[in-house]
């Protein structure tokens, strides 16, 4: 259930109401008792993502130092081009 935000015309009292998306909206001021009740437009809340890893373009994360680490040197091929590991990985090529 969304959280809408009110505001009274008369007495400026500004206030959040948890309702359900089909309930009307709120008329009378909790605080005034006067019928004087706007719905505010507000952003609302999106999803938010905190730290490195949910896509491929993230810099700086620690998912990008550990691939780094596990790429062999220079010189050196892999069984398994796409993840550079040798034996855990199921895609290794057996030569």
């Amino acid at each position: 259930m969304p959280t809408y935000g009110y505001e009274c015309k008369s007495c400026g009292h500004n206030f959040d109401a948890f309702q359900n998306i089909k309930d009307e909206p709120l008329k009378t001021c909790p605080k005034c008792g006067k019928e004087e009740l706007r719905r505010l437009i507000n952003g609302g809340t999106g999803i938010i993502f905190k730290g490195a890893g949910f896509y491929a373009t993230d810099k700086g994360g620690s998912a990008v130092k550990s691939a780094k680490a596990e790429e062999p040197a220079k010189g050196e091929s892999s069984p398994c081009p796409s993840c550079a590991k040798s034996e855990s990985c199921p895609k290794a090529v057996n030569s």
